[in-house]
């Protein structure tokens, strides 16, 4: 499907893309038409047609987490013991979430590796499930950082203050959460005309996120507010492991490097560590996109290997470091691989 205002950009001479490309390393306001040429160019390039390569990394992370997800889910729902305890229903409500989150966004990355147009209400439907999937796994990681931070310092009183009816009270104000805060965004940027319809048509992640400094005022507005809410979540996690490291480092379980507690804290603090770090990124190559310091086809790249890469290996991590280090987990999986093998290898029944 095409919109009028990007068919008439693919009309457009090249000399003048050039020289809109120039406007845009020397000002910060672009109007539609300017954006428009850049995109144009942008797709147009022999560079833009080899990010195809991007799509492997989606393509690997969600076989991977098709493999293992699924597999940790069964073991937290079919088990009535496990799916009781707050800790494996908030890691199971992560693990949901990077699911739903690497089947979009994989879909999304191969649509636009292959030139395939959307109507722009698909584009604007498949870009609010990725912002609710990812703040999902967003908000659900930090509830688990306060899991923990509980669990340690208020042991007695822990089963008290997080029943497990209380925690499913918990996941469900979590993905209301998580629809209400894109929903409030998506809706303001509706309202006030702030989609331009190629960049949807294109509905490029990547792209969008790089051009979001150079939107209206609604778009500057809500991706500074984005900003504000992920600085306060990495201050919540900050400040809920160093108390625990302060309130516990006389206890002797940071004395050895191999500690149980020493590994669990390294791989929480990796995992979590790849959870932010892509945001963080992406908001600093705005930024420097915006005021000129690189290039728009500069910043698509950097903003491809951010979503692509970084963004989808904490997806995959998670489970392996995360989930599978739980006891339980662990052992209910070896216990069900080897029924599986003693089926595998049982002799048949001798004829009758």
């Amino acid at each position: 499907m095409d919109f009028p205002g990007c068919a008439s950009v693919r009309r457009a001479n090249r000399t003048v893309i050039h020289l809109r490309e120039k406007e845009f390393n020397s000002s910060s306001n672009l109007d539609d038409t300017t954006l428009l040429l850049l995109l144009e160019e942008w797709s147009l390039t022999p560079s833009g047609t080899n990010t195809k390569m991007f799509l492997i990394s989606p393509i690997v992370c969600l076989v991977a987490g098709v493999l293992i997800i699924p597999t940790i889910l069964f073991v937290i729902f079919s088990r009535f013991k496990i799916r009781q305890e707050t800790r494996y229903m908030l890691l199971g409500n992560a693990l949901l979430s990077d699911l739903i989150y690497l089947l979009f966004y994989t879909l999304s990355a191969a649509l636009n590796a292959a030139r395939l147009r959307l109507p722009k209400e698909a584009c604007v439907l498949l870009l609010f499930l990725l912002a609710v999937a990812y703040c999902g796994g967003l908000f659900t990681a930090v509830a688990i950082v306060l899991d923990t931070y509980i669990a340690v310092l208020f042991p007695l009183r822990y089963i008290a203050i997080l029943p497990p009816p209380r925690t499913k009270k918990i996941i469900v104000l979590l993905w209301m959460c998580s629809g209400a805060f894109p929903g409030i965004f998506f809706l303001v940027l509706w309202t006030t005309h702030s989609f331009v319809p190629c960049v949807l048509e294109t509905c490029s992640v990547p792209v969008i996120l790089t051009l979001t400094l150079n939107g209206t005022n609604a778009v500057k507005l809500c991706f500074w507010l984005s900003t504000i809410v992920i600085i306060l979540c990495l201050s919540v996690i900050f400040c809920c492991y160093a108390i625990l490291y302060f309130k516990t480092k006389h206890s002797g379980i940071w004395e050895s490097i191999c500690s149980r507690a020493s590994v669990t804290f390294v791989m929480h603090n990796t995992v979590l560590f790849f959870y932010f770090f892509p945001l963080l990124a992406l908001f600093v190559e705005s930024f420097l996109c915006v005021n000129v310091f690189i290039r728009l086809q500069t910043g698509i790249f950097v903003s491809l290997t951010v979503c692509n890469v970084l963004t989808i290996l904490p997806k995959v991590l998670f489970p392996f470091l995360y989930g599978l280090r739980y006891r339980e987990i662990s052992a209910s999986l070896k216990s069900i691989v080897r029924r599986r093998q003693l089926h595998l290898v049982s002799p048949a029944p001798p004829p009758s």
